[in-house]
């Protein structure tokens, strides 16, 4: 995701090196019923599908006969009789989904409004006491809360691209184009490339949000670009870039209906959500010329770059960090459920509630149609079942400030994974750890 410091410090483009990614899973279809009380045809057929109907889920949840690709389990025991991550889990989807509530998995289109009406009040009447008051002593205060409600907004619309947000999928297309839009966001786009992070989830190669490097891409960087790769707060920043560019070692823009990362028939959409993007970015520019370029970039610039944090910091953190260093997988190796198991729950506080519980991903990651508001239930009702693969997040203050020393360590230690292997762990550079610590 850090493409941008390539390019702003006149660094040398990484070189092209992923696959494209696989947009089905490598399986037979289930013949479970994937979802109590949704109907697949409307949330897993998204290639016949009409664009209203297309949602960030896999496509395919994979039959519990083939979802760990024949390995055996060992009920995560190593070879040194310890826990190892890596080991395939002695479980399945079905035993997760099973002991999840029925009612967890319904939508309540009413209830996900009201968030919706909630969020987009606060965020209007912040703004309107900010500009009554328009003090240097109020700015910094509203900047930081502004944004982080700029970020409740993206989840919100993140919850309609799922399709968790209501059954009614012209509703979701709908709610998520205002409210992506609203903080330039290009909603298909997103969901697209979103859908195709949760079908590939944990993979080197084929993952979309923050996969490793190998260790030859890693190394072939000259030294300059890994430090701006891994200098905090360069890479916080670098989502609006990735929109643009994607991630390093891919191509494509998520504006772009041309773009590798749609299908043929999935055009229109990036066309419309392009156009979205465009009537909000113009909607700034007049009243940049109407109220002041300053006050614009006081009442919304800093906000969005605060959104812009806190989108990358939470993206970052729920695949990154452990205290206990994670496995990614390729090949044979890799398993949607294995996958998923990789990503962390995190607790950020009074943040919980203004972001819509986005740090309870693990269950999430799994069965992406399950609404937010019912995730927190889904999880502990599911922790029997997960054991020692489910990591419980270290409790936080009223503000999450413990997660800075986490996400300080991570960029310190998590470098670059090995070019051979289908489980593997990051790797750190000690040069570079050695050189941030002495910065």
């Amino acid at each position: 995701m850090a493409t941008w410091v390539l390019s702003e410090c006149t660094l040398k483009p990484l070189p092209k090196f992923y696959s494209h990614p696989r947009n089905a899973l490598p399986s037979k279809p289930s013949t479970l019923r994937p979802f109590p009380n949704v109907r697949s045809t409307n949330l897993l057929g998204f290639r016949g599908a009409k664009w209203s109907l297309n949602v960030s889920a896999p496509l395919r949840v994979p039959s519990v006969d083939v979802e760990d690709n024949g390995r055996v389990s060992t009920n995560g025991v190593g070879d040194g009789g310890e826990f190892d991550p890596g080991a395939p889990p002695p479980f399945n989807l079905r035993d997760i989904r099973a002991a999840i509530p029925q009612h967890c998995w319904v939508k309540d289109p009413w209830k996900s409004m009201s968030y919706v009406v909630r969020d987009v009040a606060v965020v209007f009447g912040m703004a309107a006491l900010a500009a009554y008051f328009n003090n240097w002593a109020v700015w910094p205060l509203y900047w930081f809360a502004q944004g982080t409600m700029f970020w409740a907004l993206f989840v919100l619309g993140h919850d309609c691209g799922h399709g968790s947000f209501s059954n009614n999928p012209k509703l979701n297309s709908v709610v998520g184009h205002l409210l992506h839009s609203s903080i330039l966001v290009p909603y298909h786009g997103w969901r697209i490339s979103h859908r195709t992070h949760h079908q590939n989830h944990g993979h080197v190669e084929n993952d979309e949000s923050w996969h490793p490097l190998p260790e030859k891409i890693y190394k072939s960087l000259d030294k300059m670009t890994q430090i701006f790769r891994f200098t905090l707060p360069f890479p916080m920043l670098a989502y609006p870039f990735y929109l643009w560019n994607r991630s390093p070692g891919k191509s494509g823009s998520h504006y772009d209906p041309n773009s590798e990362l749609f299908l043929p028939n999935e055009r229109k959409d990036i066309i419309t959500s392009t156009a979205c993007w465009a009537a909000m970015a113009a909607l700034l520019v007049g009243l940049s010329f109407t109220m002041g370029p300053v006050q614009v970039l006081k009442l919304y610039g800093v906000p969005y770059w605060m959104f812009v944090l806190w989108l990358d910091l939470v993206t970052y953190l729920h695949h990154h960090g452990h205290e206990d260093k994670l496995p990614w997988y390729r090949g044979k190796e890799w398993s949607y459920l294995r996958g998923g198991l990789t990503t962390i729950d995190r607790d950020y506080g009074w943040i919980n509630n203004i972001h819509h519980d986005i740090g309870t991903h693990v269950i999430h990651h799994l069965f992406p149609q399950i609404p937010h508001y019912n995730l927190i239930e889904a999880t502990e009702a599911a922790k029997p079942v997960l054991g020692k693969y489910y990591r419980e997040p270290k409790q936080s203050g009223p503000l999450p400030l413990h997660l800075l020393g986490v996400l300080v360590r991570s960029f310190k230690r998590d470098h670059y994974v090995s070019d051979t292997g289908d489980v593997v762990y990051y790797q750190t550079d000690k040069e570079l750890a050695g050189s941030a610590a002495s910065e």
